[in-house]
């Protein structure tokens, strides 16, 4: 007997994306599974956060399709896309300054109405990040640059998210900080199920914790393979 295929939780299909009448993204085809890391690679200006924000709703597509959980988002708002679980970090250090690390984690969870599921959801991050709890009545613009990575992370888990995308998350952090919030998005997948897409410039941390791989040369995928298949590789700058 033949199982039938899992609908995955986001499609793209044949996206054409850029800024005005200039496209930067062409015909880009991309499938992210429940519970499953998908990585972007490719070299600065191959067009992988203009496809990030194309997708989040930040950008109007020019063509192609847009599919999350089995409805067309091609055009939704980033309003819309949030209230139906998706959540976008991008690669600047998105918190709110002048606020509290408390404040800044209860507003990732304003939509949330459930009392209990913020607590839960509160208890997570710090669990996660226990920096953030001994930090709680810390300014957030006080905070160092991992800090403040890990509060960014901290905000998108307090939305619920289902789909989780990351613009390089490790830019500019000291290699163990690196380490600890690529461990925290692997728990987020294996433990709650959460789907993400990473753009990451970092490959060794990336295929750590990866499950597929998708290279963008020119705002175009050359090639997509498991994490396993891309580690068996001798180097990578064919790619690039």
């Amino acid at each position: 007997m033949v199982l039938p295929e899992s609908q995955p939780l986001l499609s793209v299909i044949g996206l054409q994306a850029g800024y005005g009448r200039k496209q930067v993204v062409f015909d880009v085809d991309l499938r992210i599974e429940p519970a499953q890391i998908v990585a972007l690679i490719g070299h600065n200006g191959a067009g992988k956060t203009t496809t990030l924000k194309t997708i989040f709703g930040m950008l109007p597509a020019m063509g192609g399709r847009v599919v999350y959980d089995g409805a067309d988002v091609t055009r939704s708002s980033c309003r819309q896309n949030v209230l139906h679980g998706m959540s976008l970090i991008m690669a600047e250090r998105a918190v709110f300054g002048d606020l509290t690390v408390r404040d800044n984690l209860q507003l990732g969870a304003l939509h949330v109405k459930s009392a209990e599921a913020r607590a839960e959801r509160l208890a997570r991050v710090h669990a996660m990040f226990p920096i953030l709890e001994e930090r709680a009545d810390q300014r957030a613009a006080t905070l160092s640059g991992g800090q403040q990575r890990m509060l960014s992370l901290g905000l998108a888990i307090m939305a619920r998210p289902r789909l989780l995308m990351l613009d390089e998350p490790s830019l500019g952090l000291a290699p163990a900080v690196v380490l600890q919030i690529f461990e925290g998005i692997r728990r987020l997948v294996d433990e709650d199920g959460i789907s993400v897409l990473l753009l990451e410039q970092n490959i060794g941390q990336m295929l750590r914790i990866a499950d597929r791989v998708s290279v963008m040369r020119s705002g175009r995928i050359i090639l997509e393979e498991s994490a396993g298949e891309m580690r068996a590789r001798k180097d990578y700058w064919d790619l690039f």
